[in-house]
């Protein structure tokens, strides 16, 4: 299948923002009396769903908003600092030149976005840039993004790197991309039944029309 428009997730699928989430989040916990994770722990938590996540950290849902705005401020002073995810330097301009639309639907805060994009001289590549407060809020937002653009749902395509990417999707009825190089494990991915399933951002090559 071919797609005309390409809307991405941010943490995990285009930026490696993993181990400086872990260093703030250890930062916030003892404000919020949590625990602290361990590096040796993240392969586990990489299996788990948000939910279970919630539950294993227990973090309370309410505490959720709270966390991902002081969050999203503290990793704002060091996102230019943040690696790009290895491939994708090489394939997001010869992927766009391929697309008709270009976004970042996240629930990172688009300043922070904004940042790095311009850090890694990617900005000019992307028509916009959404986020979301809610962890679980894609899926309105990705319904919204197809009737801006006009877009039938077969045409656009999310690509997140988390079990709620794909629930979110498959709630908005937007074809998914899982990508493996992200937070959730292959495995878990897999079990979601996302349309695709990528090993490396060249593969995204694979799903555009070589005009």
């Amino acid at each position: 299948m071919a797609y005309r428009a390409f809307v991405f997730d941010f943490d995990g699928t285009l930026a490696d923002t993993l181990e400086e989430s872990r260093r703030i989040y250890n930062f916030m916990a003892p404000d919020y009396r949590l625990r602290q994770v361990e590096q040796e722990e993240l392969e586990h938590l990489r299996h788990l769903s948000l939910k279970e996540l919630l539950d294993h950290l227990d973090i309370p849902k309410r505490r959720v908003p709270v966390l991902i705005g002081r969050g999203t401020a503290l990793m704002r002073g060091n996102i230019s600092q943040l690696r790009l995810i290895e491939g994708m330097a090489e394939v997001l301009p010869a992927l766009r030149a391929r697309a008709s639309s270009f976004g970042v639907l996240t629930s990172n805060a688009t300043a922070n976005v904004d940042l790095f994009l311009r850090a890694h001289g990617l900005r000019e590549h992307f028509d916009f840039i959404s986020s979301t407060s809610k962890l679980t809020g894609k899926a309105k937002h990705l319904k919204a993004i197809r009737k801006t653009f006009s877009l039938n749902p077969e045409e656009m395509i999310y690509i997140g790197d988390e079990i709620r990417d794909i629930k979110a999707s498959k709630k908005s009825g937007v074809p998914v991309a899982a990508v493996t190089w992200g937070f959730n494990s292959q495995e878990s991915l897999s079990n979601e039944n996302p349309e695709h399933l990528l090993n490396h951002p060249s593969q995204l090559l694979d799903l555009s029309h070589p005009w």
